[in-house]
């Protein structure tokens, strides 16, 4: 090789590598911007994703690393320091940003108070495009001061490019989705309220001369218990909070919390003439409520009472009830309601009346016996929520061997004797066949309220989540009103029992009726079976198949072999309700799974965190919390979730569809429902850049419905 070659060669090479350093110094690699270092942080500006895909929104986030003792501010500094402020000028195909704000914490030096991060925090943002699907250059200028014993401003610039590639999670997605899961969340989503705060004027603390106080007092009840909650208030006029004292009583569940607020020109009228925003942050975890405060002494709010509140949730109850009528859930009891109402053709009105009051009843006394399970779980400390009995596999199988029992009573098998004394309580002075035939439709009612209650109904959900939110009182009362919503049709029918008597008289007609609402109860005998398939494997259905077409043979053969008929057949009732509970698997899958367009969840899993990375991604993510045993679950996914309509918004937004099964008890979902403020499924909410907190969808779902949300969450 010639020496001018060799030279050649050599000054290419530096040329290549000082071009390769110019263009890493100004520009991203991958889903980051280079560091911007300084003595004492380090910042740069990340995004979840590597390309912005067909999305108009990109979630991104500013990361601090701070060496020790040094910190950087919150949106609100309390007595000194300013946030990081970001200046886009000279970006391109960029519309508009959020900053978002995780939880802070509070430091005290030398009398001040002020509230900001220390160590590593990423602070996301969410940035909407100019044009959906085209690519993104940023430049940010970012203002932020650091301090430790001294305070120094910095100014770092940033360039990112985002090409339009497909919009995949980036090495950076999982930091933005952490953040993400540190923002303060709705206090009424987890269970949190406040009461009304009181505020008076106070003077000034010690060393703030000029300045001017506010003693606010607060009390705030939390269905988790609080351990050591932190209050930061802000409002035009309160420059900072200072360190709340906190009184906690109830296990930790009510907390009386008393701030002194501080301010230029403070006055206790400017907290009752204008809304104030409080973040709450305890052991990690954060949420915001706005609320309006009154004047009055130093001392806690009055603890919230029901109050005309109670009784509008009552009525809320009642109507929810009521709907509950006309869900898909009630259709395997249908044959039990059309028997109950057309077997009193040419009765008198007097038994008519008094068989829908012993039907009423019986709903009613469901109501209550499911309140006590309710009040008894929440008092162990377990989890609750709205037709949970459906995931236990003796539940399944002994309404299985009921359901088989009621249709053999239809096709007049067997008539059922039970208890007079059930009936005594109903109606006095009845002959003894009399108060059998009341027994039945007291248990009538009974068993059809269970079987009505696997899924939730519009204002269900409202009501329960005010109950399993409260004590013992508030969800009795709650329960008994959704009984006496879904009992009204019996009440009604037991105000005018005419209504009934003229419908035709018992006759040939009744027995053809009969057997197709046998026909219908056999077949709800086998979506039982098919429930418990899904909640206890083969094994257990097994079990129960074979007990249940033991008991079905002995009894349909008992007039042939005598009297061990009945005892062989309560045997083999019996083991086929307790068998499935022994032999029932508890097996689950390993690993989120694919099906279809949906990409099924492992429940054994965080399943919020998983969603909200998801979410961070710059991706509209769409839950279905759903089970085998809810009806109308299944009904929404059908009609509404697998509708063309639907199907293709969502793969213009390059949407992901998640499935979290709730078939088998998992207190990760039933948590991950409580967050939201229900207890009860079909539950579906929608998650996206622009709706970082998700947009929770009423329980029965129209394809408008759906659509709307995914735009809303997609930031359109």
């Amino acid at each position: 090789m010639t020496l001018l070659a060799l030279m050649l060669r050599i000054a290419l090479r530096v040329a290549l590598t000082a071009m390769a350093m110019s263009i890493s110094s100004g520009f991203a690699v991958a889903a980051g911007s280079d560091w911007v270092r300084t003595e004492q942080t380090q910042v740069r500006l990340i995004s979840a994703v590597d390309g912005v895909g067909d999305s108009r929104s990109v979630t991104l986030g500013l990361e601090f690393r701070m060496k020790p003792g040094w910190k950087i501010y919150w949106r609100s500094p309390g007595d000194a320091g300013f946030p990081p402020q970001i200046d886009w000028g000279g970006s391109t195909n960029l519309d508009r940003t959020q900053m978002l704000w995780p939880a802070p914490h509070r430091f005290e030096v030398l009398g001040l108070s002020t509230i900001g991060y220390k160590g590593a925090i990423v602070l996301p943002v969410q940035a909407t495009l100019t044009q959906a699907g085209k690519p993104v250059s940023l430049k940010a200028k970012v203002d932020y001061l650091t301090c430790d014993d001294v305070c120094i401003p910095y100014t770092a610039t940033f360039a990112l490019d985002l090409p339009d590639t497909a919009a995949t999670p980036g090495g950076e997605a999982s930091l933005i989705a952490d953040a993400m899961s540190a923002l303060p969340r709705a206090a009424s989503a987890v269970g949190i309220t406040f009461g009304t705060p009181a505020v008076s004027e106070i003077d000034a603390p010690g060393g703030r001369v000029g300045e001017q106080a506010v003693l606010l007092s607060v009390e705030v009840r939390s269905e988790r218990p609080l351990t050591n909650p932190d209050l930061f208030v802000e409002h035009p006029n309160v420059l900072v909070a200072e360190q709340p004292s906190v009184r906690l009583e109830d296990g930790g569940r009510r907390a009386q919390i008393t701030a002194v607020l501080i301010g230029d020109k403070l006055k206790a009228a400017d907290l009752t003439a204008t809304d104030m925003t409080v973040t709450l942050a305890d052991d990690g975890e954060a949420v915001e409520a706005t609320l309006r405060a009154a004047a009055g002494a130093p001392q806690p709010a009055p603890a919230p009472t029901a109050g005309g509140g109670l009784w509008s949730i009552l009525l809320v109850a009642a109507l929810g009830g009521l709907i509950l009528n006309l869900m898909p859930c009630v259709l395997p009891v249908l044959s039990l309601k059309v028997i109950g109402a057309v077997g009193h053709g040419g009765s008198v009105p007097t038994r008519v009346r008094a068989s829908f009051l012993a039907s009423a009843s019986g709903v009613i006394a469901s109501f209550a016996v499911l309140a006590a399970v309710a009040i008894g779980l929440k008092q162990a400390g377990l989890a609750i929520g709205w037709g949970i009995q459906f995931q236990q596999p003796a539940f399944l199988a002994f309404m299985l061997v009921v359901i088989l029992l009621f249709a053999l009573n239809l096709l007049g098998v067997f008539e059922i004797p039970l208890p007079g004394w059930l009936a005594e309580q109903a109606v006095a002075g009845e002959a003894r066949a009399g108060r059998s035939h009341l027994a039945g439709h007291f248990v009538t009612g009974a068993f059809a309220t269970l079987m009505a209650t696997p899924c939730s109904a519009p204002f269900v959900g409202t009501a329960l989540s005010f109950a399993l939110s409260r004590g013992a009182p508030e969800i009795l009362a709650v329960f008994l009103a959704m009984g006496i919503g879904l009992a009204a049709p019996y009440l009604l029918l037991a105000v005018f029992p005419r209504w009934a008597t003229r419908l035709p008289k018992p006759g040939r007609w009744m027995v053809i009726l009969k057997k197709l609402l046998a026909l219908a109860l056999f077949a709800t005998a086998l979506w039982l079976l098919s429930v418990l398939m899904a909640a206890a494997g083969a094994d257990a259905v097994i079990a129960a198949a074979i007990g249940a077409v033991v008991m079905s043979g002995l009894l349909l053969a008992r007039r042939r072999i005598g009297f061990v008929a009945v005892p062989g057949a309560l045997a083999a009732g019996l083991a086929a309700v307790i068998l499935p509970a022994v032999l029932a698997s508890t097996a689950g899958t390993a690993a989120a799974s694919v099906d279809g367009r949906w990409v099924r969840l492992d429940t054994s899993r965080e399943i919020a965190a998983q969603v909200r990375q998801a979410a961070a991604g710059g991706k509209v993510v769409l839950v279905d919390v759903t089970a085998d045993w809810c009806v109308t679950c299944q009904v929404n996914k059908r009609l509404v979730l697998n509708a063309d309509t639907v199907v293709r918004r969502l793969a213009d937004a390059g949407a992901l569809s998640l499935k979290v099964d709730w078939t088998r008890p998992s207190d990760h979902v039933a948590q991950y429902l409580a967050a939201h403020g229900r207890y009860g499924i079909p539950f579906n909410v929608v998650y996206g850049p622009g709706a970082p907190q998700g947009i929770a969808l009423p329980e029965l779902l129209t394809v408008d419905l759906v659509t709307e949300a995914i735009d809303r969450a997609a930031g359109r």
